[in-house]
């Protein structure tokens, strides 16, 4: 129960201090560079060291990009069905087939399960931006551009310099020749910054001017997000016989609402930065109550 108080407070701490306009409007993003640079690398050095790989870990890889396959079949036909234009069905896309596996994953699984099982997480998390580098950006340039050509040095470039992926490799490449048991108090610090401030971003930048116009749209988005992705995952783990922990928290991660990111890529894109921004607000809110129930069907099979 405290911790989803905190988790509350946070957020609303965020929505708060933004309506009185008494924070720079862009403060989230200097929130953002810390836990992108120096929190979420953090992370990765106090959990991956200490994970057994089996093959079973690639059920959180695979089920990554499941999703976003599935976001772009979805949108496929309900876009052709409703006569959307290709810049609304990547919008859809865009916004559908991505998890929030850190911002507001990392909070909700530490709320759920505990810290411990972040080092699941950080897998899910580190796929999802992978994917959402490529695949995301592919669907947001076909949608944005008039070409629609890729550029795919930029997607590598991307890939390469992004911190979080670059702490990701260099934890578990290092962890092979260095202990670190020495700099865990370090990790520890910087890593529990994570939730809090990540939350609190989150309520900085939570958007809901004009939503009613576009009920139809992200009502479709939540439920591929919200409903229809977690429950292909549970089905899929069923399926092949994945249990225990990978398959608790690979589901509960495929649940998570709309990746904040999407934003910035649906800006730069010129796609739909308004569906955007709503669809993430409302799924965040939405996404409480749907984690809540996601958690008890995953308990209820694993």
């Amino acid at each position: 129960m405290i911790n989803f108080v905190l988790i509350a407070v946070c957020i609303l701490a965020g929505m708060i201090l933004k309506k009185t306009k008494s924070i720079h409007p862009d403060a989230h993003k200097g929130i953002n560079t810390w836990i992108i640079y120096l929190a979420l690398p953090a992370v990765s050095f106090k959990y991956l060291p200490k994970v057994n790989w089996s093959a079973e870990m690639l059920f959180p890889i695979i089920s990554t990009f499941i999703i976003a396959f599935g976001s772009w079949l979805f949108f496929l036909i309900y876009s052709k069905r409703r006569g959307y234009s290709c810049r609304s069905r990547s919008t859809l896309e865009l916004i559908s087939g991505y998890c929030n596996t850190s911002f507001i994953g990392f909070p909700l699984i530490s709320a759920f399960y505990g810290e411990s099982y972040l080092s699941i997480a950080i897998i899910c998390d580190q796929t999802m931006f992978f994917a959402l580098s490529t695949l995301g950006i592919i669907a947001a340039v076909k949608g944005g551009s008039k070409t629609g050509k890729v550029n795919s040095m930029f997607i590598v470039k991307r890939l390469l310099t992004f911190p979080p992926l670059i702490g990701c490799a260099a934890a578990l490449f290092l962890s092979q020749f260095v202990d670190f048991t020495v700099a865990e108090p370090f990790f520890d610090k910087l890593a529990a910054t994570v939730s809090p401030l990540a939350l609190f971003s989150v309520g900085l930048q939570l958007k809901f001017n004009g939503w009613k116009k576009l009920i139809p749209q992200m009502s479709a988005s939540m439920l591929y997000k919200l409903i229809i992705a977690p429950a292909i995952i549970l089905a899929l783990a069923l399926l092949i016989g994945i249990k225990g922990d990978i398959a608790k928290i690979t589901v509960f991660e495929a649940a998570m609402p709309t990746v904040l990111t999407a934003s910035i890529i649906a800006e730069q894109f010129r796609l739909n930065t308004k569906l955007t921004n709503l669809t993430i607000g409302f799924s965040i809110l939405v996404g409480f109550l749907t984690t809540t129930i996601w958690y008890h069907i995953i308990d209820f099979f694993f």
